[in-house]
């Protein structure tokens, strides 16, 4: 009978062992501290994002407690549209491209795709939400076309760096300083299989620095780890580049959320277990025409209130799964666009020329090629002096590469496009004659 107890007792004890190793599984230590709950899909068991703990460790090593605010900057209001080039590093272990993490080009142009979708508000694409506050934030990406020596790019950089997996220490110390192109002309995005400390999360920004945003110190971070690393499973859409995604996150939202943080927002319930909100929005996300929200929301459930309003599920800036985030507000836009106005490293970026192919020298009078109007809405011209002509081929593209239009210009000094049928957003026009050519840019309104 006594043996029965102590067989009895000693399971129980072997029980809660086992019961608090797995607990102490579930939540990582990762930038020093340990990962709630709430920062972990309870749906999917990945940690969506640890941007804010990121922030949180860089200003803890820094200076031991918490620095004071950036004083707020002053936003310039204006109607341009703002382009971001952009280089993709795609972080492999030899692999074939295409298989596992050296992803395909298809999938990388499928996630700048995405982005634009989403910051333009695009009609007919899932970035067309259907929430009143729905905004196009005026926000472009495009792939760089020279890379840092001047050469031509397609603004995918694959790197073999040897490991199969990524922990947060490697990360930081290895695998952005050794591969980054310089952040103020490239807004760099790593991809890579995370494992160590950083498995099962998906992805996580570098706030920007000096942005003059409410809730964010002066200083996040060095310029050789500035950007966005995603794990590559939850990079890229799956229904424009099929492959290996995690389930639940085969819209491309991931990339689309860690660049939100990039560009200076939090997320919607303000990384707070609270419903408070005063004029400044302080207990929350710093953006007053989000609803407070009392925590994250791991899907879209219509009617949900987790404080006094409807919880705006959908917004970018939630924990939703891919298929149902479409929304960014106007006080989103606001945020983000002032930091692209004034934070360093980001407002360089505006003033990138890196997604223009390198110059050449100039045979043909292509250095006085111009075009007209710009923005435009229904044609674009484009025009050298009159005691020069125009020939060779011209290709529109749009910001993700793809060929709007195609043709030849034969012994003309104005050669018009029709662009009445495209989308409003960033175009690219590139005028090419025998070695030589010539990239100008237009807007679509």
């Amino acid at each position: 009978m006594k043996k029965s107890i102590f067989k009895g007792v000693f399971f129980i004890a072997l029980f809660l062992i086992s019961t608090v190793t797995v607990e102490a599984q579930k939540n990582p230590v990762i930038f020093g501290k340990e990962i709630s709950s709430e920062y972990t899909n309870p749906n999917t068991g990945m940690i969506q994002c640890i941007s804010h703990q990121y922030m949180e460790h860089i200003n803890e090593s820094r200076a031991g407690l918490k620095l004071p605010e950036a004083k707020l900057a002053d936003y310039q209001e204006t109607n341009e549209v703002y382009v971001i080039p952009v280089v993709v590093h795609v972080i492999h272990s030899g692999q074939a491209i295409g298989v596992n993490q050296n992803i395909s080009d298809a999938r990388v142009l499928s996630q700048i795709q995405v982005l634009n979708e989403d910051f333009r508000k695009m009609v007919g694409t899932p970035g067309n939400g259907s929430n009143p506050l729905d905004i196009d934030t005026e926000i472009e990406f495009c792939l760089a076309q020279t890379d840092p020596e001047g050469n031509p790019t397609n603004g995918i950089n694959r790197v073999n760096l040897g490991n199969t997996t990524w922990n947060e220490y490697n990360v930081e110390s290895i695998l952005k300083p050794q591969t980054q192109w310089d952040p103020s002309q490239y807004f760099n995005i790593w991809v890579c299989e995370f494992g160590g400390n950083l498995n099962q999360v998906l992805g996580y920004a570098q706030f920007p620095s000096n942005a003059g945003l409410g809730g964010l110190p002066p200083y996040t971070g060095t310029a050789n780890t500035d950007g966005v690393i995603i794990e590559w499973r939850a990079f890229g859409r799956f229904a424009q580049a099929p492959g290996t995604y995690f389930t639940g996150y085969t819209g491309g939202r991931t990339t689309t959320h860690e660049i939100g943080h990039a560009l200076g927002l939090f997320h919607i319930w303000g990384d707070t277990s609270v419903c408070t909100v005063n004029t400044t929005d302080s207990w929350q996300d710093y953006c007053p025409d989000t609803p407070p929200h009392q925590t994250a929301n791991y899907s879209c459930p219509p009617g949900k209130m987790s404080c006094s309003s409807l919880d705006m599920t959908e917004n970018y800036m939630d924990y939703g799964t891919d298929s149902c985030l479409n929304t960014f507000t106007p006080n989103q836009k606001t945020r983000m666009r002032t930091a692209l106005q004034n934070a360093t490293r980001r407002a360089s970026l505006l003033t990138s020329e890196v997604c223009s192919p390198p110059a050449s020298t100039d045979n043909f009078g292509l250095g006085m090629l111009s075009l007209y109007p710009n923005p435009t809405n229904n044609m674009v011209n484009l025009v050298l002096p009159d005691n020069y002509e125009l020939s060779g081929k011209v290709t529109v593209y749009n910001t993700v590469g793809q060929v709007m239009f195609s043709g030849n210009i034969a012994d003309t000094n104005i050669y018009s496009i029709d662009v009445s049928g495209y989308s409003n957003g960033v175009y690219l026009v590139k005028v090419e004659k025998e070695n030589q050519s010539k990239t100008l840019r237009f807007i679509k309104n």
